[in-house]
């Protein structure tokens, strides 16, 4: 027969495991992350954050998205990718640009389109208020020339970023520079959108320069210095230019 002593150091672990309980109780009430999830809780793990959009189309078509609520768009990419436009949009978005009326050029022969002409589109597209410009970083003002950072928001979701620069000459044209800077980011974002595409296609620019443009000789009124620019068939020519005879 074991003795008493023997018994009892047998018992010991047992006595001991069952003085924790009521300590490890009370941890989990303490703690209740530490509790087996229960009902409730699943209802209140439900995303409250996400909210549904409804925009219409220029058609006049509804369309739903699901968003979620208080996005920081100085940092978040939510909705990059996610789904493409409807074809009615992605219409508007790539059609031909019209040479006459969408299309200048500058004196070196680069053409462009005037960034009012991108936010047409855009208006078009997605109408006045279904999408915006954040700034993802602060205006750095270097030596003559202000740059920034903006991503493209469209319906609440994002779209591009692009860096914008604008030059300038006196302190006092800063705050111009400041928004062409953003003027300058907007058409760069849109590229992605694939609007006025043409305009990077080195064949749609050789033949532009062909048919719609002209070099002619001039001369600079200040410096008197002549040289040879590009003008649009038509056009006068730009300051501080004249025509050299």
């Amino acid at each position: 027969m074991s003795s008493l002593p023997t018994i009892r150091a047998a018992l010991r672990p047992l006595l001991q495991s069952s003085r924790r309980l009521p300590a490890a109780a009370r941890l989990l009430s303490t703690f209740p992350a530490l509790r087996k999830p229960s009902s409730a809780d699943a209802i209140d793990a439900t995303p409250s954050s996400i909210e549904t959009m409804t925009v219409t189309t220029p058609s006049g078509s509804a369309v739903s998205y699901r968003t979620p609520e208080n996005i920081d768009w100085s940092t978040s990419y939510f909705g990059l990718s996610t789904e493409p436009f409807s074809k009615e949009i992605t219409d508007i978005l790539t059609r031909t640009v019209d040479p006459k009326l969408d299309v200048e050029m500058k004196p070196d022969g680069i053409i462009y389109m005037p960034e009012v002409r991108y936010r047409k589109v855009l208006n078009e597209a997605f109408g006045p208020g279904g999408w915006g410009l954040v700034p993802r970083g602060d205006t750095v003002v270097g030596d003559k020339i202000v740059t920034r950072e903006y991503a493209l928001i469209v319906h609440g979701r994002f779209i591009s970023q692009a860096q914008g620069e604008n030059n300038f000459f006196s302190v006092d044209q800063i705050p111009r520079a400041v928004e062409g800077c953003k003027s300058n980011a907007l058409m760069r974002c849109c590229k992605d959108l694939g609007i006025a595409w043409q305009l990077w296609d080195p064949a749609f620019i050789r033949r532009y320069q062909s048919t719609q443009a002209e070099q002619v000789w001039v001369e600079h009124v200040v410096s008197k210095k002549k040289a040879r620019i590009w003008i649009k068939k038509g056009d006068p020519v730009p300051y501080p230019y004249k025509k050299s005879a």
